[in-house]
């Protein structure tokens, strides 16, 4: 009993409430309509709340826009290449970088549905002390423990379909049309980064930028918590 006291508290820190609002929730998950609370309950309520924060982040971002209409998350042109940017805009190539930069950002909205599997079966890995460990966590706990487990599965799968998405929405052939033209221009340093392993990395950060939004509002939020059992260790 002692243990589902000490997990309530910190529950109850986790999410930063004052001193007044503290003791009143105490008393509210400690009564007899809780006090069943176990860490499994823990466990249960905080893969709940990934499944349900992943799941809205990859739908999110896995429609038309979801990242090129988002200035958060929207996939810049390559920063080891902004001096070829500015250049290619300086010689009238503006309307071209503007198309590689879309099409960046569609082959990234076409790869992230891809990354819901692979978020439910980390969560389904997940430990009991894990979950303890996230709720005694940062706001960002949750997002982390994704990060770290999920980061290069994320990437073998992103980095193929990534590299067929450039292709079908003409990325590629702009970026190939581009790196000739720059590098036609007379004493700049030739380049050519690897353009799907840069759309792929700048596609997971979006990814958790959005997962991360959503485990605070879990955190934060009591209109978030939309199940009973969310409610129950998260608190009303």
């Amino acid at each position: 009993m002692k243990k589902i006291y000490f997990l309530v508290i910190i529950a109850l820190l986790s999410i930063q409430i004052t001193d007044a609002q503290f003791f009143k929730d105490a008393k509210k998950l400690l009564n007899s309509k809780t006090k069943g609370l176990t860490e499994k309950d823990a466990a249960d309520g905080i893969k709940e709340a990934l499944v349900n924060g992943t799941g809205e982040s990859v739908k999110v971002v896995s429609v038309l826009n979801g990242y090129w209409g988002n200035p958060e998350i929207k996939i810049p042109f390559p920063s080891e290449a902004k001096e070829m940017e500015s250049k290619l805009r300086a010689i009238g190539m503006a309307k071209k970088v503007d198309e590689f930069n879309e099409s960046m950002n569609r082959a990234a909205e076409k790869a992230a549905s891809e990354a819901k599997p692979i978020f439910i079966a980390a969560i389904k890995g997940m430990t009991v002390r894990d979950a303890i460990n996230i709720v005694k966590g940062a706001d960002n706990a949750a997002t982390m423990y994704l990060k770290n487990t999920t980061s290069p599965e994320l990437i073998g799968k992103f980095q193929p379909i990534i590299k067929t998405s450039l292709d079908n929405v003409n990325a590629t052939r702009y970026w190939s049309d581009l790196i000739t033209i720059y590098n036609k221009i007379p004493l700049v340093k030739r380049m050519n980064p690897n353009l799907p392993e840069y759309v792929t990395q700048r596609a997971i950060d979006g990814l958790f930028i959005m997962i991360a939004k959503e485990e605070i509002k879990i955190r934060k939020d009591p209109m978030a918590r939309t199940s009973e059992l969310l409610k129950k260790v998260f608190g009303n």
